[in-house]
């Protein structure tokens, strides 16, 4: 009879996570994104691969932003935000992490030798555990990187950029249930005294992309257009 029981339990305990799995699954999918955003245009070069989406801006160009996805969430939720920032003249690249997770590709960029010219500047930018792998790419590698842009993160926590001399903006949302403001906060001693912070009122966490609702966030009291 406890056998029974505990299969039993077991088998509920399987169900509920099997659900769960299925639930982030899609809701981590990206969502409401135009299919214009894929397509060239008279100023934009737009490219798609295995390791990378890159939009590319015909006029040449200085600037080049590099983003980190946040875990689990599909590289297609930031297209918007990324091609808003190559249609203002920067070179813009979302890295596909292996099973999208950060901690597995924040080393592709380097490794696949895009800071072999010198000549241009480059941006690094992350979103939730997409900013703690920026970050860390920037902590092991500092001549590489000029800026660095943590979206909706409470890190660096476990590694200190704080003598780091690059300039440096943590970005977050009033209603982030995921990255609550005093949690981005807390760790202000790891990075440099110089970093700057912008709070954006009624902004949550998965409204910085184009995806459904995650765990434990927020009901955002703006647009997700006015967020971005």
């Amino acid at each position: 009879m406890k056998k029974q029981k505990r299969k039993i339990f077991a088998l509920i305990w399987a169900a509920l996570g099997l659900c769960v799995l299925i639930w982030i699954g899609n809701s981590y999918q990206t969502k409401g994104v135009s299919i214009t955003v894929f397509q060239n245009n008279s100023s934009v070069q737009v490219d798609n691969t295995d390791d990378f989406i890159s939009f590319t801006p015909k006029k040449s160009c200085q600037k080049v932003f590099i983003f980190y996805p946040g875990a689990l969430v599909a590289p297609e939720a930031y297209t918007p935000l990324c091609r808003k920032i190559a249609d203002n003249g920067y070179k813009s690249i979302i890295i596909k992490m292996p099973w999208r997770l950060p901690s597995y590709g924040y080393k592709k960029p380097k490794e696949m030798g895009f800071f072999k010219d010198t000549t241009k500047q480059y941006i690094l930018a992350g979103h939730s555990k997409g900013g703690m792998m920026a970050a860390r790419f920037v902590y092991e590698n500092p001549t590489l990187i000029d800026k660095l842009i943590l979206l909706g993160t409470t890190q660096p926590r476990d590694f200190d950029l704080s003598k780091s001399s690059i300039p440096i903006m943590k970005i977050y949302g009033s209603n982030d249930g995921v990255a609550d403001a005093k949690s981005v906060t807390l760790n202000k001693p790891k990075l440099p005294a110089t970093t700057k912070y912008i709070l954006i009122e009624g902004a949550n966490h998965s409204q910085f992309a184009y995806y459904g609702s995650q765990l434990g966030d927020d009901k955002a009291t703006i647009s997700r257009e006015h967020q971005q």
